[in-house]
């Protein structure tokens, strides 16, 4: 299970009031909704591809901040997720970076093999990437309507096997 840091926002400065600052300063500041949320995209390091998309709290960035492994804040069990902690697949940070108002961060990182062999991979259905399909533009100029998706992308692991879902 994922423990909180014993400290929080120490790492995070305030906010600075003037826009130029907080946009070619130095500090970091993230902007958090009034849910205490910040967008984060986490790419891999070595060749930018779009792993997946997720949420950050303070408690989440720091202590991604602090141990080099990526934690996001999961909306839908309410609580702090240590990326691969079920899988094995941990993503490890290799770099932080955030946008220039900084209202959304970028994790760039390696993700480790499972332990029972394969490919690494970001998606807990399978596949390296969340982004496993795209619409079918193609379809949609020739008048299919609603859109579809297509997969573009092959599974690199079977979730009942890693998660031990029943199949």
């Amino acid at each position: 299970m994922c423990e909180a840091p014993t400290t929080t926002n120490t790492l995070l400065a305030d906010r600075p009031a003037d826009k130029a600052t907080l946009e070619l300063g130095h500090a970091f500041a993230p902007k958090f909704d009034a849910d205490g949320l910040i967008p984060c995209i986490t790419v891999d390091h070595a060749t930018g591809e779009v792993l997946m998309f997720a949420f950050m709290n303070a408690t989440a960035l720091e202590h991604t901040l602090r141990t080099g492994n990526v934690h996001y804040w999961s909306r839908s069990r309410g609580k702090l997720w240590l990326k691969g902690e079920s899988s094995g697949t941990i993503q490890r940070l290799q770099a932080l970076r955030t946008d220039c108002d900084q209202d959304v961060l970028m994790c760039r990182v390696t993700v480790d093999r499972p332990p029972a062999g394969g490919e690494p991979a970001s998606c807990h259905n399978g596949f390296v990437s969340c982004f496993y399909r795209e619409v079918d533009q193609a379809a949609v100029k020739q008048g299919a309507a609603p859109a579809k998706l297509r997969t573009i992308a092959k599974p690199v692991f079977d979730p009942d096997q890693v998660y031990g879902k029943p199949s």
